[in-house]
């Protein structure tokens, strides 16, 4: 599993061999083309919210009109402000699943987004620094429900070619919402009022706004679906969108076969729909291990710092200017998106491991160097005479950081969570997660403020002792999961013989299409919703 690089057997990959031998590509098929488009304001777009929020308490904490509102928070409250945000996530997530598998990926979405609506309107309307806070949890209350179901859905119903470019663009919309809270910020930052900070609290409304305007005109979840007994509209939803292609009724066929086979399978060996299924068998207590080191990786690996705390960054080595700061703050996200939109286009050209172990040895170069610009630059300026050239390098490793870091924990994240778990567990392996990302989050942008304040740029080396350990556990622990479908990686850590199973059902049906000398092989759309649906009842419990 560890070093060697995870690789597993498991019969012939049918159903991703098909898809890597069509042709046309999605944008020359118009359901597929519709269905993508309309992905990125219903699913795509959630991650909207968390940039909006980080970047916007990142720039209001500069803004005059919102500290003098609340005082001038420092230390323990200025960390609970920024950590009320996850603490309302930690508190939702026991019900995630629940919500998911019994209303679906769709409703899920929608409850979800009327949490964070609510929660944007008392954020805006804040009457003091308590309400503030019970506004933020409210919006942390709403998002994992909203992320654990959108990119479920977005792996479940993407066309196989296109999944891991897909699912890795879903947390590249966290970058947009930077940008746009950064710019509105910087916009209101000449407000004197308190208008200046309560105008963007209240614009965080929107990106939930369009998740629930758009989220009924995507389909539900074809696997879901096969579960509820509803066999018929999954058969159809596949049909629409993946049989677009030379070969979509057999295509379709194999792959509904597989789902079915699949979903039997995970219910008779590795689920009983309980959350004790995470450690009942070895293969998911590995999966179990992974999704929560990887939750507190993406938060523990010093991004914090920089979403939530550049300011005070930049402050320690002597820049102060409020304007010269919003600017900084708007380059980087940009810098950001484009980081974050160019390494998602690669992960169907590159190894998973490969880039994980890029990210993490290049996050740990980077925090190294940091650190040594940064204690540079402090000194110069408790002497009184300014490191100029380490203010420079300290903000130019600030900006390397980005790519660093979206080598895997931004770009890959959802891909590899959605590729590890099977359809049974996902909801839940995606809400622990998401459980570890937010536990980090709230002890980093709580504990960041102190750190910072308490012993300066050493408080930067935990940073660096921590990236070290992540680079050995992605080395020894990290599976390779690249050029497989989600049925074909569902037993990935069960062994063989079951995915030689799951793979028979496909097999069966594209054998008996291509030895058909009849022509009866090859079913009409008709038929093939017919003969698709007709075990259903019998694969799932």
């Amino acid at each position: 599993m560890g070093g060697a690089g995870g690789d597993f057997g498991g019969g012939d990959p049918v159903i991703s061999g098909l898809a890597k031998a069509d042709p046309i590509p999605w944008y020359k098929k118009p359901n597929l083309r519709f269905l993508y488009f309309m992905l990125f304001p219903t699913c795509m777009g959630i991650e909207l919210t968390s940039g909006f929020d980080s970047q916007m308490i990142n720039a209001l904490q500069i803004l005059d009109s919102w500290k003098e509102y609340f005082d001038t928070p420092t230390g323990s409250l200025k960390g609970i402000i920024a950590a009320a945000y996850s603490l309302g996530a930690i508190l939702s997530l026991p019900l995630v699943p629940i919500v998911n598998d019994r209303l679906g990926r769709r409703w899920s979405i929608a409850l979800g987004s009327i949490v964070m609506i609510i929660g944007a309107i008392i954020q805006g309307f804040s009457q003091h620094v308590a309400m503030y806070i019970i506004a933020r949890m409210i919006l942390g209350f709403g998002i994992p429900t909203c992320i654990v179901s959108g990119s479920a859905l977005i792996g479940e119903l993407a066309y196989p070619k296109e999944r891991p470019i897909l699912t890795s663009l879903f947390n590249v919309s966290y970058f947009v919402g930077q940008i746009i809270a950064a710019g509105i910020v910087f916009g209101t930052n000449s407000i004197a009022s308190d208008w200046g900070w309560r105008i963007p609290s209240l614009l965080q409304i929107c990106p939930s706004l369009l998740q629930l305007g758009f989220v009924f005109f995507i389909p539900e979840s074809p696997r879901w679906l096969i579960t509820k007994d509803r066999s018929q509209e999954a058969h159809d939803i596949l049909q629409k969108y993946h049989g677009e292609m030379a070969r979509g009724e057999e295509f379709v066929a194999a792959e509904f076969a597989q789902m079915q086979a699949v979903i039997r399978l995970e219910y008779e060996t590795v689920s009983k729909s309980s959350w004790m299924d995470l450690v009942r068998t070895s293969g998911m207590r590995k999966r179990l291990l992974i999704s929560s080191m990887l939750g507190l990786f993406t938060q523990w690996s010093g991004n914090t710092l920089i979403s939530y705390f550049l300011g005070d960054i930049l402050n320690m080595i002597g820049y102060t200017d409020t304007t010269f700061i919003q600017k900084i703050n708007v380059s980087i996200a940009c810098w950001s998106l484009v980081c974050g939109v160019t390494v998602s286009l690669l992960v169907t050209r590159i190894r998973r491991r490969v880039m994980y172990m890029a990210c993490t040895i290049s996050l740990l170069l980077c925090y190294i160097s940091w650190t040594v610009s940064m204690e540079r630059a402090m000194v110069g300026k408790a002497i009184g005479k300014p490191n100029n050239s380490a203010n420079i390098a300290t903000l130019f490793f600030i900006y390397m950081y980005s790519p660093c870091y979206n080598m895997g924990y931004n770009a890959l994240t959802y891909t590899y969570m959605v590729e590890i778990w099977p359809y049974a567990e996902r909801s839940r392996g995606i809400a622990i997660f998401q459980l570890f990302g937010r536990l980090a989050s709230f002890f980093t942008t709580f504990v960041n403020p102190i750190g910072m304040k308490n012993v300066g740029w050493k408080y930067l080396i935990s940073y660096c002792c921590w990236l070290a350990f992540e680079v050995c556990f992605v080395y020894f622990m990290f599976p390779e999961t690249m050029g497989r479908t989600l049925e074909e990686l569902t037993f990935m850590f069960e062994g063989d013989d079951l995915q030689r199973q799951a793979n028979a059902a496909a097999e069966k049906v594209v054998n008996h299409a291509e030895h058909d000398t009849t022509g009866f092989g090859r079913r009409s759309t008709n038929d093939g919703k017919q003969a698709g649906t007709a075990d259903v009842k019998e694969h799932v419990p």
